[in-house]
């Protein structure tokens, strides 16, 4: 297995964050690793997600919880490998809050690519930060 974890402050409310992690079509407007992303229904638990990053195949994941306000976590099987993210949202005063991406892998190519997967998550939740805090 091989985990992972990253956080980031951002001057925002929980709601606002939302929004934004809501609006799944607008991923590729703060996460340059997704050239082209579709939700295939309501963000809701259980609805599946197509998602192709630069230069790559594109690859299926599922919504396995989504808490409003809160967070999501979305999953990814690829053979024998499973990756799930976890996306949460914390509220530590009224208009600011610290979003964390946990990441835990498991199968045979977890070591291979946990740092694959995660490499960009800096960028990302700096991205998210940045298009937050300018709406």
């Amino acid at each position: 297995m091989w985990t992972h974890e990253e956080s980031i402050d951002i001057d925002a409310t929980p709601a606002r964050i939302w929004a934004v992690f809501a609006d799944v079509a607008g991923w590729t407007r703060w996460n340059a690793g997704i050239e082209h992303i579709q939700l295939h229904g309501p963000f809701a638990t259980g609805t599946t997600f197509t998602m192709q990053p630069p230069g790559t195949d594109a690859f299926v994941s599922t919504l396995i919880a989504v808490d409003e306000q809160r967070g999501f976590t979305d999953e990814t099987v690829i053979d024998e490998t499973r990756v799930v993210v976890d996306h949460r949202i914390e509220a530590l005063s009224p208009h600011r809050a610290r979003v964390t991406y946990s990441t835990q892998i498991t199968g045979p190519d977890a070591e291979a690519i946990g740092p694959e997967v995660t490499g960009d998550f800096g960028d990302v939740l700096g991205g998210l930060k940045k298009i937050v805090e300018a709406s």
